[in-house]
């Protein structure tokens, strides 16, 4: 992938749903920077309360949360007919084997492993939203 222009995600709204600022912190600057308009929580359950309310386009999503987990908000979310198209991609640590087959059987639109990799984070977030149908077409050329 060619150097990631400042306006590659403009138009795109993202939540990003993690308990850690620092991750928070992280990824809110990288898709900012690129264009996107970002939205953050510390929990699913401020994780709903947003998604109903900013309407993201995409979902960025800690797995192990207190209050509640990722896992749980990605099941509310598709309790509710005006949520459950929005993809949400499973942010998280969990890396042993078998955890990434896990997550998409879940209803994950994909899957980002942390920590963060900040050199590689845009470009395998990008080849991920070109593989959502919901985002592929605002990377179409």
């Amino acid at each position: 992938m060619s150097a990631p222009s400042r306006t590659m995600l403009s138009g795109l709204k993202f939540l990003v749903v993690d308990d850690e600022p620092d991750n928070i912190g992280v990824v809110v600057k990288l898709l900012t920077m690129l264009g996107g308009e970002v939205s953050a929580a510390e929990n699913g359950n401020l994780g709903l309360e947003c998604a109903r309310t900013d309407q993201p386009d995409v979902i960025l999503a800690d797995l192990s949360m207190p209050v509640m987990s990722g896992w749980e908000m990605l099941y509310q979310l598709n309790q509710d007919p005006a949520l459950k198209e929005i993809p949400v991609i499973a942010f998280t640590a969990h890396a042993m084997a078998g955890d990434r087959e896990r997550v998409l059987e879940a209803g994950f639109a994909s899957y980002i492993s942390k920590p963060i990799d900040v050199p590689k984070f845009i470009p395998q977030l990008v080849s991920v939203l070109k593989n959502i149908p919901a985002t592929a077409a605002h990377f179409a050329e």
